[in-house]
């Protein structure tokens, strides 16, 4: 299993959108075989850092699922809605490998 860590900057009056461009992906991820563990926005401390986490089997089925999306409608949207809100100003994207009971 792979797990992807994506740490979002954004534009900190920008949430709202930020918000609704998550709830765009969660679905999205779980289509493509991924399992999304959600996205947490700003609480207490900095107010423009968000992260997102999301599993796959393995790094193989991660790649075809950003290979598939970039040709889907609904993430082309997805995509295009981030761009045209300007919500995220910047990420960043790690992999990592889970330790499960």
């Amino acid at each position: 299993m792979i797990t992807c860590y994506l740490r979002y900057t954004l534009d900190p009056y920008k949430l709202a959108e930020f918000e609704a461009y998550g709830r765009l992906w969660i679905p999205l991820v779980e289509k493509f075989g991924g399992q999304h563990h959600g996205y947490f926005l700003p609480s207490e401390g900095a107010n423009n850092i968000a992260l997102a986490m999301f599993s796959f089997p393995s790094f193989a089925e991660y790649e075809r699922y950003r290979e598939l999306s970039m040709k889907d409608p609904d993430c082309i949207a997805a995509f295009k809605y981030a761009e045209e809100t300007r919500c995220i100003l910047s990420y960043e994207r790690s992999f990592f490998r889970p330790v499960l009971g």
